[in-house]
Parts: structure tokens; sequence; C-alpha cells
């Protein structure tokens, strides 16, 4: 019978170091998922969260390689939808959480081989993300991911190839529709098998894409860079270097009106108008030391630092800019941001119960320069829009935080284990305003937040193969800078009135393996105080508020099966209830019951495919999404829709050393008109991000290895 491998599971600070220590029975001989930690082994099976895992391998079959929401829409209380826009990133959110963002993911944290894509103040990106070198990427949810920090609705951990013999080179190319060309090559290997002092391995990938657009004035390009450098210092410690770089040029077709969209979802009038667009340049680098100080003791430190840099043009008409407080319609952002996070665990007994302790500690921080220019000219009398104009803003911002954490896991009996841990977040905000005038006075300010995480959950195993759970955390969630930096109705000075909100989240799961097949449910609810929504959004800037109260139930459903030796079938259920239990939308209209906008209350995926190791394969897959409310009224909303899509090739092996993989695919194969996704309360009404209809794309892949 085949094994069914669905990746490590390896989230970088605390949840699985701890759980690894567990005294667990032996694995079954047909496991369906088995997932490794540091110094020990644990199935997705044990683990007492809602946790899934994608495999690389899965992610590259017959895809582009360019978007997560290729590949994740498996994931069970994800949401993840392409914007068909490349300057504003994928729109990411976890049980509902960061379904707000206009841009960028909020509300999630993610990390990249241990390093944060996620800034201190909550915001990060996917940009950076190598799909070509992905080894597996692991979405944790509910109360568990409140121990990682700010922006914890969900945790989203990426784990790059770690090299190994034989030395293997691979160079692949997609063409798609639209224009969209992806050109890549990866070299993996090793020195040794990675035990003895001075054994070295490593993995280095370079890609390009560029594409026309589905929409008029969508044309982007992108050059990614990842490369992963471990060398083994001696029996008990290792070095690991990592680098990343990601250089973005985009144009910017932003939102449609309803009426728009039916006319003509290509059409993009103000961005041509404007001429729209973003760049950004990304480099960064980090260093890791894991250490195994005794048998039962590790330490592990991360240390990295990087700069990204963005200039982006807004389709801002010039009469508001006039207002002389009004910081302009041209953005220009230097970042420079760095952190350490150490930490070390001990395993061993307490009162002869099994216990680990781990413990750390995680600083970040991150500088801004942030200007604003008019995005205008006026030459020989005639108004130029979509050109750097006059200087309109300028500030330093910076923002950083401290928090030491604790994990603990105790393993009781056989059967049953409690996990529990805090962490205090303390996250620092400090803003220098640079530009004043007459007109224009000093918006300089600073603001602090603090908060107590707690989590626990205490697991069950009904026997060997069912295991039952519950759990419960707070979380906690502070205004990112971009939220801070603008006020309602075009008022002067930072928002300095929005707090952070504070999430309490119950959750009770089971986890079954069935012969070859692994089911998972989970039952939770989530109440939010002071839960921080988009209150005006207008010309590519949205405003921000608290919102009160909400609250958040659902159920995720997922079964993943082995049929047979090369058939698989996957499926993947979410409801998710997520509406307003106080007003927020003000004046004389009430939201107090609404659905909170951006978020689909039913989502369902299924996949078939026969994919052998070599010769013909192919692939189908279902994916469904209910309505999405646009605003807070819920006057308006994106349709339900359904979509399919399918996938072929053929792996050829030549001489034991080439491997050439050829495949096509088709996406939205019923050529189903639909909205992609939402921007959250724009003003203007232009909430709609249409989708593309039946769309194609082709590619060859071809590795030779080193033997």
């Amino acid at each position: 019978m085949k094994i069914v491998q669905h990746g490590k599971l390896s989230l970088p600070l605390i949840l699985v170091p701890a759980l690894s220590s567990f005294a667990l029975p032996a694995l079954a001989a047909e496991e369906t998922m088995v997932v490794t930690a540091t110094q020990g082994t644990i199935s997705e099976l044990d683990t007492p969260a809602a946790v899934s895992v994608v495999n690389g391998d899965d992610m590259r079959q017959a895809a582009p390689r360019v978007n997560l929401s290729e590949s994740l829409g498996s994931v069970a209380g994800l949401q993840v939808q392409n914007r068909q826009n490349y300057a504003q990133d994928l729109q990411l959110s976890v049980r509902g959480f960061g379904s707000r963002s206009t841009y960028g993911v909020r509300g999630v944290r993610m990390y990249v081989d241990g390093i944060p894509a996620t800034m201190p103040d909550g915001q990060g990106q996917t940009s950076n993300i190598d799909i070509n070198s992905v080894e597996s990427i692991e979405v944790l949810r509910g109360p568990f991911s409140a121990l990682y920090g700010n922006a914890s609705g969900g945790v989203v951990n990426v784990s790059t190839t770690t090299g190994t013999q034989p030395p293997t080179l691979e160079a692949s190319s997609y063409y798609g529709s639209f224009g969209s060309w992806r050109n890549s090559i990866k070299a993996t290997g090793a020195t040794g098998d990675g035990t003895q002092a001075g054994d070295v391995d490593y993995a280095v990938s370079a890609s390009r894409f560029t594409t026309h657009g589905y929409r008029d004035h969508s044309s982007a390009q992108k050059n990614l860079g990842n490369a992963k450098l471990g060398v083994r210092l001696n029996e008990a410690s290792k070095l690991t270097l990592l680098l990343n770089s990601v250089d973005i040029d985009a144009n910017d077709p932003g939102g449609l009106t309803e009426q728009e969209w039916h006319d003509n979802p290509t059409q993009a009038p103000r961005a041509e108008q404007y001429n729209t667009r973003k760049t950004t340049k990304q480099s960064q680098a980090g260093l890791r030391y894991d250490r195994q100080l005794t048998a039962n003791d590790d330490l592990s430190v991360m240390t990295y630092a990087g700069v990204r840099e963005t200039t982006q043009y807004q389709s801002i008409p010039v009469a508001p800019q006039l207002n002389p407080t009004h910081p302009g319609g041209v953005i220009e952002l230097s970042r420079h941001y760095q952190g350490i996070d150490s930490r070390w665990t001990h395993r061993g007994n307490l009162l002869s119960v099994p216990v680990t302790f781990t413990t750390g500690l995680d600083y970040e921080t991150m500088s801004e320069k942030r200007k604003g220019y008019e995005n205008f000219v006026v030459e020989n009398g005639t108004t130029v829009l979509g050109e750097k104009g006059d200087l309109r803003r300028d500030e330093r911002n910076l923002m950083w935080n401290v928090d030491p954490y604790l994990q603990t896991a105790w393993q009781f009996t056989d059967k049953l284990s409690l996990d529990a841990g805090v962490r205090f977040s303390s996250v620092y905000f400090d803003s220098n305003d640079e530009y004043i005038t007459a007109r224009n006075g000093d918006d300089s300010g600073d603001a602090s937040y603090h908060k107590w995480l707690p989590a626990a959950a205490l697991k069950y195993a009904v026997n060997d193969a069912w295991n039952v759970y519950t759990s419960a955390g707070r979380g906690f969630e502070t205004p990112t800078i971009n939220e801070l930096s603008y006020r309602d109705n075009g008022q002067a000075g930072l928002n300095f009135g929005l707090k952070p909100s504070t999430s309490d989240t119950i959750e009770i799961g089971s986890k079954t393996r069935v012969g070859n097949s692994l089911l998972t449910a989970a039952l939770f609810q989530t109440d939010t105080d002071d839960e921080i929504v988009a209150d005006q959004s207008s010309g590519g800037r949205t405003t921000y508020k608290n919102a009160g109260e909400t609250r958040r139930r659902g159920m995720e459903l997922s079964a993943d099966s082995q049929l047979g030796y090369d058939w698989r079938v996957k499926m993947a259920w979410t409801y998710l209830d997520a509406t307003y239990r106080s007003n927020a939308c003000g004046g004389e209209d009430n939201c107090e019951g609404n659905r909170i906008p951006g978020i689909a209350r039913n989502m369902g995926y299924a996949a078939l495919e026969y994919a052998p190791p070599e010769g013909f394969y192919a692939g189908a897959d279902v994916r469904y999404m209910s309505d999405i409310q646009a605003n807070d009224e819920n006057s308006e909303q994106a349709p339900a829709y359904t979509v399919a899509s399918l996938n072929s090739g053929y792996k050829l092996r030549i001489q034991e050393r080439w491997l050439l993989d050829v495949w096509g695919r088709v996406d939205n194969l019923f050529d189903r008109e639909y909205v992609g996704s939402v921007i959250v309360n724009e003003s203007n009404g232009r909430y709609f991000e249409p989708a593309p209809g039946r769309n194609y794309g082709v590619g060859v892949n071809l590795s030779y290895t080193f033997l």
C-alpha cells in the first residue's frame, strides 16, 4: 500500500517543538500522514490543533507555480483569492481574519524558513514565497495561533527545500493565457549525509514571471530568487544561511462597480487615467543556529534583516489633494526590518510525568521612511496625471515588539495530554513628522500595546487511530502602520484613536485515521472586541475603525484519502458565520447582526488525481465559494460561484538521470463569470475585482540528476 506523505510539520516557534517530546505509541504501518519536528516525530493526527500540511511537490504538479491561490484551496478555514492584481498581492484570510485587507496579508502571521514574512505591525506579504523551492506549507488555525503574537488569526509557515545527495539541476517553463510566462531554474545538492562536521547542503532557485494581465492595465513582471545553505559545524550543531530577493513592477487595474463589472470585466478606466502602478523591491538574509546541548536540551537562534522599497501611484483626483493636509496620491516607502528569536527546549519528567518546556524571546523592529507626493504635475498650464509632483508628506515611523513566551507539554497518560502556553506581547509605535508647514501641523505621536496571550489544549486518544481535543486561547491584533497612517474624511494626522483588537477562541476537534485516509473536523467560536475593520476606501487608500464586538462561529471538515496505488481524493468544507454583534456602521444605519464583509459563509473543495511516479497523470478539482458581502451595510455582494479545472501531463524517465515532465491545464473550465475578490467598504462602490473566464496553461520541466 502506498503511503500518503503530505510534508513536514515544522511550525517555527512554539507548538511543534513542544509536541515533539510526547511519548507516542508506535505509528501503524498504514499511517496516513507523518510529520516531523525537531528532536522527534509526530503525526498530524496527534497534533491537538487545527493544522493542515500542503506538500511542495503537490503544489508544483501541473501548476504555473506563481501564486499560492493555485494550491491552497484544499485547506479548510483558509480563504485565498487571486485579485488578478500583482500590485496588491493575494487576498488571504484564516477563519475570516485578514478579509478586510485591501492589499497584502493582514491578520495572519506568515513565516518563510523561520523568517517572518509579517512585519512587526502585522502586515505581511506572499510575494517573496518561491513555490519552486517550497518543501511544505503548514497552516495553523485556532487558539494556538495566538502564541505567535501580533496578527495571529492564523499562521502560515513555509519551509523550503533542504539540499540532499545526489545533486540535481532543474529548469522549468510555463506559458499561459494573457501572455503569461514563467521561466525558472533550481539547483540542489549536498556533500555528505549531513551528520558529519563540514557537511554542506544547498538549494538555489531563481525565476522570472511576466504577464499582460487578464484586465486592462494589469501587466506585471516579477523576478524572484531564493537560496538556502546549511553547514554542519559538529555533531551537535548546524548553521543555516537564508537569502531571498524579489523585484516586482506591476500596474494596478483597481476595482469596478457592479455595473462596470457586468458591462466589461476587463476594463480599468481610472487606472489608465492615472497610470496607477506599484514597484516593490525586497531583499533579506537570515542566519539560523541550531544546537543540541544535551540529550534533553536544544537551543535555536534565528536572526535576520531585510529592506523593502515600495513606490505606488494611486487614482486620487486632483481636487482632494489641493487640501493642504492631504498626503498626496503617490506613496514612497523605505522599510528596514530586523529581528532575533531565541528559544531553549528541555525534555524531562516532573513528578513522574513526561513534560517539555520551551521558552524563548522574540524581538522584531522595523523603521519606515514614508513620503507622499502629488500624483500630478502642471506643465505649460496643463495638468498631467500619473506623474510624481510636489512633496506632501514626510515622516519617519518606527515599530518594534518584544515578546517572551513559554510553552509546556504534559503527557499524563498514553491517552491524555495537555499543552499550555503563554506569550506576553508588547508592541510599540513611534512617528516623527518631518513635513510641517503653516497649514499642515506636526502629526508626530506614539503608542504602545501590551497583552497576555494564553492558550491551552487537552487531547484524548480514543484509540491509536482516533484523537479528540479541545482548546482555548486569546489573540491580539494591533493596527498596522498603514492603518494608523490615515484618518477618515480627509482629516489630518495619524489615526491614534484606533485600538488593538482582542479575540477569545474555543475549539473542539476530532482526527481519525481510517485505512489510508485522514478525516478531520473542528468546531469553533471566536468573540472579538474592538475588531479593526475598513471604514472608508477610495482612490486606493483605506481608513480603518474599531467595530465593537464581532463573533465567528464555524465548522471545518476535511478528508485526504489514497485510493489504490496512484489515486488520491482530497475534500474540504468550511462553514463560517461571521457577524457584527454591535453597530459598526454608525449614524442611522445599524449593522448589528450583519455579516462581516469579505468573508464567504461557505467554501467547498474537491479534487481527484491519478498520479503515478512516471508516465501519464491527470487531475480535476472543483471549488465553491458562497456569496461575499462587500460592505458593512450588506447592501452589495459578490455572487456565489463554482469553478472547475482539469490538468494532465506525462513524466518520462530517460537513462535514470533525466526526467522530462510535459503538462497542460485549463482553469474555469465552464467559463463562469465571477468576482475573484472584494475591496471591502470601497466608498465609491468599486468593490469588485473580476476573475478571468476560461484560461489555459502549458509547461515543461526538465531535471538532471548527477548520479
